[in-house]
């Protein structure tokens, strides 16, 4: 049952024309049919700073983005970082699958940001950790966005190897990313970061902060996906 279980995983994801999560036709061209894109964990009701998500439907920001307003003044991330979403993230991140990439770039643009800025900034990685892995994931997906939004693609660099901050609190996380990024200025003044996951939210306003020093003045971010942190 394992072995056939690994060879449909493989069929889903590999078989074009089919959609990737159940292999029943696809939809109009896309990599999923209608029932599974309904089906996939789409991160309805979450914060406009940071894209937690939030139990009342009144709410517009959560707890932590009230008490200490990050530097990120939108955060666009439709999805959840669960179930088909996170074995989708893994099969592109830990098995470079461009079939599972671009079926991320599409579910990124089925629900689009309205205001994107002028320019695209991908999250940098580190050179070793690039190499281990053999590609930086936001970079991929930030090229394959800049080309179907016709917006520039900027970089940045990251000179710091940073350990892994699960057991880290937020003023920890902030402390350990501290002077990991630079980015040559001057920026245009409306820019998004694009990432793969949002998990605290650590990284992205690390590289937010340093790209208003250098000159943005508006930054958002557009994402896949966010690990849902239950108020952490």
């Amino acid at each position: 049952m394992k072995g056939w279980q690994r060879v449909h995983r493989g069929l889903q994801k590999a078989l074009p024309g089919y959609c990737a999560f159940c292999l029943m036709p696809a939809h109009d061209g896309v990599g999923w049919c209608r029932d599974c894109l309904a089906d996939l964990p789409w991160n309805t009701l979450c914060c406009t700073r940071c894209g937690e998500p939030l139990r009342q439907p009144a709410q517009s920001l959560c707890g932590h983005c009230l008490m200490e307003p990050p530097p990120i003044k939108r955060a666009h991330v439709s999805l959840l970082y669960q179930s088909s979403i996170k074995e989708l993230m893994h099969d592109f991140k830990f098995n470079a699958s461009p079939r599972a990439g671009m079926l991320l770039v599409e579910l990124m643009l089925v629900n689009k940001p309205d205001l994107l800025g002028s320019a695209l900034l991908p999250v940098p990685m580190h050179h070793q950790r690039a190499r281990e892995r053999g590609f930086n994931q936001a970079y991929w997906l930030a090229e394959q966005l800049a080309r179907r939004t016709g917006l520039e693609l900027l970089n940045a660099e990251c000179h710091k190897l940073v350990a892994s901050q699960r057991t880290l609190n937020r003023q920890e996380r902030a402390a350990n990313l501290r002077g990991a990024f630079s980015i040559k200025g001057p920026l245009p003044a409306h820019i998004t970061l694009i990432d793969d996951v949002v998990t605290t939210g650590a990284t992205t306003n690390a590289l937010a902060r340093v790209a208003q020093k250098a000159g943005a003045m508006h930054v958002d971010i557009w994402a896949v996906a966010r690990t849902p942190l239950g108020n952490s």
